[in-house]
């Protein structure tokens, strides 16, 4: 009998199976969830089944904490923070949900006297890409700290069938595949069939007097679909509190119609489940064609809808009256993707429950609370009038009253100032007219926060200005932060036990600022050896994937120069690139030229209808091609593609990197979180003062972060005067040489014009302001190759580095949140006694 097999001691104490958290029951839940969920024998189990099975065995012990939060929270009738937000980038659940238990070297134990391969078992899950950035993975780390802290909250969003596309690399060129992220199933959630709600489109209003003789407007709607609940328990770390994260499935009121099924009519009999299920089909469908701009509104309103009425439900089943609705509940609006909650909640009240205007409107100010992420123009959100008067007509009446009433505010408060009132008007009517997503969040909100102190700062003097003026109470700052338990201690275990043995316990994990206790060793020679020994160790399990994926060796004694995000011209990877270039040269020009040798990696996603995004990433792709295999450099320098950026692939690249690139143009980031993560993991940052940046430089040392380039108000006032990028090409030799060898063919076989709409835009407009910062950049590039080649010196910057990020935890941001705009306090959950079930 194998030793997985044997029978336990009769003298032995045995736990639940299902709730336990010893290795015994974890090792017999393993065993019997894989026999009686997945119906397999370990003989004959897939790896997915040993995934599953692992999955269902940490999900149990979620399971009962869940219900005694829910219970708790239902009785206590706890003021509940709703996050609307339209993605959720979660990442992988199991190994978190361990961590979070407290029981990782428990399961790992058992794994190993099940003759498990633990880490092949992490590995084997599927990741649910449901966002595309910054904003689904801010809304996932928020949702880890709202349970950590104790906040009674859920978070609501669209259960996507397929998310975020699969990023493969073709011949250079990025090539999007479908993420069917649920074809082997998701254990982590729980589908909820009873909980659903109509959402309605299309039709006309029409007016008519109620049992009270008041006229009241009803809607009839032309189609009707359902929101079907799909739920997911989120745990914080060190508490048995945990929260809802409830995600919804449209599916039609009827799936069959048998009328036109009965005549022959096949297609016409499944037509509205079609139509129906596809507005929570994909991620963010292509908005170019009216038809995706169509199917977009519809996604954020039915999410938003179903939420809503979610909401006015679980009040009404705890706490009563709807007049007491934003007593019970404050919502926060992640961005303007759920904006139309404002107007659907007035619909719901003035419609449904037959409130007056007044009151509704106090109800809905009071509830909503908002959150500005962009200070580009063109993704400032707005929707053509045509559109929402066929789709949604009643919600645009109720835009139009709201736009009058507020407009009346402004005359009054602005007077005789026509051009601030048709500024502020929530209908834009320069060309086609529109609805101002972010100015009904505006006026709706009781609170409007930026995500930065520089992002929220030029909310209120650019964007939003108006709206400053007019209430200038209602606006302030939350700086982002990430989850220490995502970005440290699942990504990195390595960093984060060392950090543990400094601090004495993990309580470091909920309690950033204990990272201080790093600075006193800061200069140690042997704690500095131990240091470097865990990069290198997360740099060599880099490049072994990167070898694997990609074909590319990277050598860990090289630096590893990162820069991975959304691939667009703001974030200025072209700038990178013309770096890479200009040493590339310098090689070739000087073969004995000293240089720091490096490994320069980039990840990140173009969206799939942005052409200059798409062929930024060919071009890194033709330089690495170019340069690995150029034996007169690939000795210094390597260049490297990371295919398919993702939270799980993101905690491969933070642990690894030396230096961390944030070089967007001053005042077009609104915060960054990658930034706090590549800090966090120590890496050191090279960036211009934009966004968190300005924070992350203030909080770890100016000495110990690479600045260059122009500020905001510099980028402002050049702007002004005129920027002329030709004059930076004609003036900087080195920079023209770099241009013109893009052009000349070298990396693209060649072919000197695939890189010319690149590089015209460069030289002829250059809207992010590449060329002025490109020398500036260049020679911090040279001071961060003076700095690596001490390695001490470089040691003590990194070790400085995550020491002092403690205010970059999404747990402060939370706090800053739940004091200043939520009014929420904590409600622990107690432990419950442990039954055998």
């Amino acid at each position: 009998m194998s030793k997985a097999q044997r029978p336990e001691s009769p003298c032995e104490p045995r736990e639940p199976t299902r709730t336990g958290m010893s290795k015994e029951a974890l090792k017999q839940a393993y065993i019997d969830n894989l026999f009686f969920i997945q119906g397999r024998f370990r003989e004959v189990a897939t790896p997915h089944d040993l995934y599953m099975a692992a999955a269902y065995t940490a999900r149990d012990r979620l399971l009962e904490r869940w219900v005694r939060s829910a219970q708790l929270f239902k009785s206590s009738h706890a003021r509940t923070v709703c996050y609307l937000s339209a993605e959720y980038l979660l990442g992988p659940h199991l190994a978190k949900t361990l961590i979070n238990l407290g029981i990782t070297q428990a399961a790992r134990e058992a794994a190993e006297e099940l003759e498990l391969d633990f880490t092949a078992v992490l590995e084997e899950e599927e990741e649910p890409g449901l966002g595309n950035g910054g904003l689904g993975r801010l809304a996932a780390c928020f949702m880890d700290s709202l349970a950590t802290l104790r906040i009674p909250a859920i978070g609501y969003g669209i259960r996507y069938e397929f998310g975020i596309f699969d990023q493969r690399i073709e011949d250079g060129w990025q090539v999007e595949v479908s993420d069917n992220w649920l074809r082997n199933g998701n254990p982590w959630e729980i589908p909820r069939p009873k909980i659903c709600f109509p959402v309605c489109y299309g039709g006309h209003t029409e007016r008519y007097r109620d049992a009270d003789d008041q006229w009241r407007t009803r809607w009839v709607p032309a189609m009707v679909i359902q929101g079907v609940a799909y739920d997911t328990p989120i745990l914080g770390f060190g508490t048995d509190n945990v929260n809802l994260l409830r995600l919804w499935k449209s599916e039609a009121a009827e799936s069959l119609d048998f009328q036109a099924f009965n005549i022959g009519d096949y297609y016409g009999a499944v037509h509205a489940k079609i139509e129906a299920e596809t507005i929570s089909k994909i991620l963010y469908p292509n908005d170019e064609p009216e038809a995706g701009k169509e199917l977009r509104l519809k996604q954020q309103y039915f999410f938003v809808s179903c939420s809503i009425q979610d909401m006015i439900r679980l009040h009404l089943n705890t706490v009563g009256p709807i007049e007491q609705f934003d007593q019970k509940f404050v919502a926060q609006l992640n961005d303007t993707h759920p904006a139309l909650a404002i107007a659907e909640l007035m619909r719901l009240l003035l419609d449904e429950h037959g409130m007056d205007w007044e009151q509704a409107w106090g109800i809905t100010h009071r509830t909503f609370c908002y959150t500005n992420h962009t200070l580009l123009p063109e993704a400032l959100e707005t929707w053509p009038v045509a559109l929402l008067e066929r789709l949604l007509p009643r919600h645009l009446e109720i835009i139009y009253e709201i736009n009058q009433r507020f407009l009346d505010q402004v005359r009054v408060r602005f007077f005789a100032d026509d051009a601030r009132v048709a500024r502020m008007s929530l209908i834009g009517e320069d060309g086609e007219r529109r609805v101002r997503m972010a100015h009904l969040a505006v006026v709706g909100s009781h609170q409007v926060n930026g995500v930065a102190e520089l992002h929220s700062e030029l909310v209120r003097t650019t964007i939003l200005r108006d709206f400053h003026d007019l209430w200038p109470e209602r606006f302030t700052n939350v700086t982002n932060g990430v989850s220490p338990r995502r970005f440290i201690m699942v990504s990195n275990p390595r960093l984060g036990r060392l950090i543990s043995e400094v601090c004495g316990n993990t309580d470091w994990a909920r309690d950033l600022e204990q990272l201080r206790r790093l600075e006193e060793y800061a200069d140690d020679p042997t704690f500095q050896a131990r240091w470097r020994e865990i990069k290198t160790a997360a740099k060599r399990d880099l490049a072994d994937w990167m070898a694997a994926r990609t074909g590319v060796d990277l050598d860990p004694v090289q630096l590893f120069d990162v820069q991975a995000k959304r691939i667009h011209e703001y974030k200025r990877q072209h700038l990178n690139v013309l770096h890479i270039i200009r040493t590339y040269q310098r090689i070739k020009q000087d073969p004995d030229h000293d240089l720091v040798p490096r490994a320069f990696i980039f990840g990140g996603k173009a969206a799939p209808g942005y052409f200059a995004a798409k062929l930024l990433i060919k071009l890194v792709n033709a330089v690495a091609e170019v340069i690995n295999h150029d034996p007169e450099v690939n000795g210094t320098i390597r260049v490297a593609f990371m295919p398919d950026f993702n939270v799980k692939n993101g905690q491969r690249l933070y642990p690894a990197a030396d230096l961390s690139e944030q070089i967007s143009l001053a005042g077009k980031e609104a915060s960054g979180t990658g930034n706090m993560k590549f800090s966090m993991n120590g890496a050191l940052t090279i960036g211009t003062l934009d966004g968190a940046n300005i924070e992350i430089r203030r909080a770890v040392g100016e000495d110990n972060f690479f600045l260059f380039g122009m500020d905001a108000e510099t980028v402002a006032h050049r702007q002004a005067e005129g920027y002329h990028p030709w004059e930076y090409y004609r003036n900087d030799p080195e920079l023209r040489a770099d241009i013109d060898l893009i052009n000349s063919g070298l990396f693209s076989h060649g072919d000197t014009s695939l890189f010319r709409p690149l590089t015209d835009q460069l030289v002829n407009h250059d809207p992010f302001m590449v060329l002025a910062d490109y020398r500036a950049y260049v020679e911090a590039q040279e001071h961060v190759s003076s700095a690596y080649r001490d390695p001490a010196r470089w040691t003590r910057m990194s070790i400085l580095n995550v020491a002092r990020m403690g205010r970059f935890s999404s747990d402060r941001a939370i706090r800053e949140y739940a004091e200043r705009i939520w009014a929420v306090e904590p409600l622990p959950v107690e432990s419950g006694a442990e039954t055998t079930r």
